[in-house]
């Protein structure tokens, strides 16, 4: 009998390639022992509000409205919503006519979009061309648009940041291009090292692929690094002796945990050089509400700005954007909420701004506990989390655990993971779905746990390393 389309066998080739660490065989494993009823602690992803995070009250009181308008119809509406968040949700609704069940432009709502470019000013110090900006479901989304249009065959290489986020192994995949992997310096705290990185191009160059373009991670996921002023500038004028165009991902940029490295734009950096680079380099930047002390993942309002495109790329760009019609439209004044918060002098103002404090706040003493944590336990070594919502501690793993794991089938960090997941409820994910050096071991874990619980945590976890570490050492419990 032929095979039916839809039969594994007769898949397209790139799907099946495709491996998500994220959502992987240790996601899976945690979900069924969760509905066997083992409590989990689900550190995988960078999740804020399913870990206990509560959602910022002005973005929800004006999406809310603009759900249900004809509250604003109420006369008792302002005995529950505060004026600013009623005049700005007849803001939103103003641009759009056909409210939240209606289609918007595929680029976005240009009202919003406006309050991106705007938003993008302030941050840089140079303007911003709304018809530059495209929102979209998340900053996934947005990614993937660009790597669609960028990669052509599997000739065409990504130059991709290990560890990785897998969104970009995954991507490059599906698309049939090629990813060229440069290693960040975990002696360097996890800093770029050009050096190698021109080893990378190279290499990949001897082999017929076209290096076309690099992606930047800033914050780090799942590292955790500021890249500084002059490493983004070092980053910068290498695209641009390279004929590189450069994707910034730069969804951490709220999230930073110390004063010494500020984020600072691959934009801002761009402009502040000055020609020639800041006319050529060819710059693609991506933002998101999923992030930062918002953390609105399941809401998909993300957003991608455009430097130095030609007008006919960028017409491709809203063409492909079109196939999926609009963006979805909450999301969309999420992200307006988001790049033009309450004011001071606004009713909502002090509001805001004390439960964005304490939940930064929280996340940078999160940040410190992670660490010192990881760092008090027996062959655990880990960088400081100074941005994004991360910890990627180094697990030296005994010879007799590598066998072990070879045994068993697994690699040596998914075995380490396993292990500590059926032992103690937490959930992670090894770094070898991030990729790493050979012989190195890694896994990662978000700081996103209630503050109260982390000294549970980090003890389940430092009392079964220590029981790992006797057992696969060879030392008597005695």
């Amino acid at each position: 009998m032929a095979r039916k389309p839809l039969d594994y066998e007769e898949l397209n080739e790139n799907v099946k390639k495709v491996q998500y660490a994220v959502r992987g065989e240790l996601y899976l494993r945690a979900s069924e022992l969760q509905k066997e009823g083992k409590k989990i602690i689900f550190t995988n992803v960078g999740n804020p509000h399913a870990l206990g995070q509560k959602p910022l009250t002005f973005p929800r009181q004006v999406v809310a409205l603009c759900q249900a308008p004809f509250l604003l119809d109420d006369p008792n509406v302002g005995l529950i919503f505060p004026a600013d968040a009623i005049a700005r949700a007849k803001h939103y609704l103003a641009m759009a006519p056909g409210g939240l069940g209606a289609y918007s432009d595929s680029r976005g709502i240009p009202g919003i979009r406006k309050e991106v470019a705007d938003f993008i000013q302030r941050r840089d110090g140079y303007p911003s061309d709304p018809e530059l900006i495209y929102l979209t479901d998340g900053a996934s989304k947005g990614i993937m648009q660009i790597l669609n249009t960028i990669i052509r065959n599997e000739r065409d290489g990504i130059l991709v940041p290990v560890p990785q986020y897998p969104l970009y192994s995954a991507t490059i995949s599906l698309f049939g291009g090629s990813l060229v992997p440069y290693y960040l310096e975990e002696e360097a705290n996890w800093g770029l090292d050009f050096v190698n990185i021109r080893q990378s191009v190279a290499e990949a160059r001897s082999k017929g692929i076209t290096v076309r373009a690099m992606v930047i991670i800033n914050p780090g996921n799942p590292t955790g690094q500021c890249l500084s002023e002059a490493n983004i500038k070092e980053l910068l004028q290498f695209c641009y002796h390279e004929n590189l165009v450069l994707l910034a991902d730069e969804v951490y940029q709220q999230n930073i945990y110390q004063d010494e490295r500020p984020f600072i734009s691959a934009r801002k950096v761009l402009f502040d050089i000055g020609l020639p680079l800041s006319r050529e380099v060819q710059l693609v930047s991506f933002h998101t509400v999923s992030k930062g002390y918002w953390g609105e993942c399941g809401q998909r309002g993300g957003y991608f700005e455009m430097t130095n495109l030609p007008p006919k790329t960028v017409d491709e760009m809203y063409k492909v954007a079109s196939i999926q019609l609009s963006p979805n439209v909450p999301g969309q004044i999420f992200m307006g909420v988001m790049v033009n918060p309450p004011k001071p002098g606004d009713i909502s103002y002090l509001k805001f701004a004390t439960e964005s404090k304490s939940i930064l706040e929280s996340l940078r003493r999160r940040a410190r506990m992670m660490t010192d944590g990881f760092n008090s336990c027996r062959n655990v070594t880990c960088n400081f989390t100074e941005g994004a919502m991360y910890s990627f501690p180094q697990i030296q793993l005994p010879p007799r655990a590598i066998e072990a794991a070879k045994r068993a089938g697994k690699a040596p960090d998914v075995f380490y993971c396993l292990k500590l997941l059926e032992a103690t409820g937490i959930s992670t994910v090894p770094g070898s779905g991030f990729g790493q050096k050979e012989g190195v071991f890694h896994l990662r874990t978000t700081i996103l746990p209630a503050e109260e619980d982390f000294p549970a945590i980090l003890s389940s976890f430092k009392n079964f390393n220590d029981s790992f570490m006797r057992e696969y050492e060879g030392y008597s419990r005695m």
